[in-house]
């Protein structure tokens, strides 16, 4: 199965990496689900719902070790995006990596392979 991938800001993540797991962003509290994308759809989901936002990470994640609690629900226009009801453990991170910001407000992307 291919990896999924988690964007937040610096500091959630840190908090997460204190405690052992990551509990979810605002918007995933909120919805009751932690929201993931795909190597396919991380990028548009930083456009559509990070722009302009710095000091984030990407992290990859093995759905694998998260068989239990991830579902691949319907999102925008109709794709299916992974969602995890339940924290996330860190041992099903693979890797973290800076999100950088470019000037634009767009994000680079550059050394992260999706």
């Amino acid at each position: 199965m291919p990896l999924i991938y988690k964007i937040a800001s610096t500091e959630l993540w840190r908090e997460a990496e204190s405690q052992g797991s990551f509990k979810g962003a605002p918007i995933d509290l909120a919805d009751g689900f932690i929201h993931f994308s795909t190597g396919e759809q991380a990028r548009e989901t930083v456009a559509l719902h990070f722009k302009g936002h710095d000091d984030l990470v990407i992290a990859a994640i093995d759905p694998e070790k998260l068989a239990h609690s991830l579902k691949w629900e319907p999102s925008r226009g109709g794709a299916l995006f992974p969602h995890l009801y339940g924290a996330l453990p860190l041992d099903a991170v693979l890797w973290v990596k800076p999100l950088p910001m470019n000037a634009d407000g767009s994000h680079d992307f550059t050394g992260i392979d999706l």
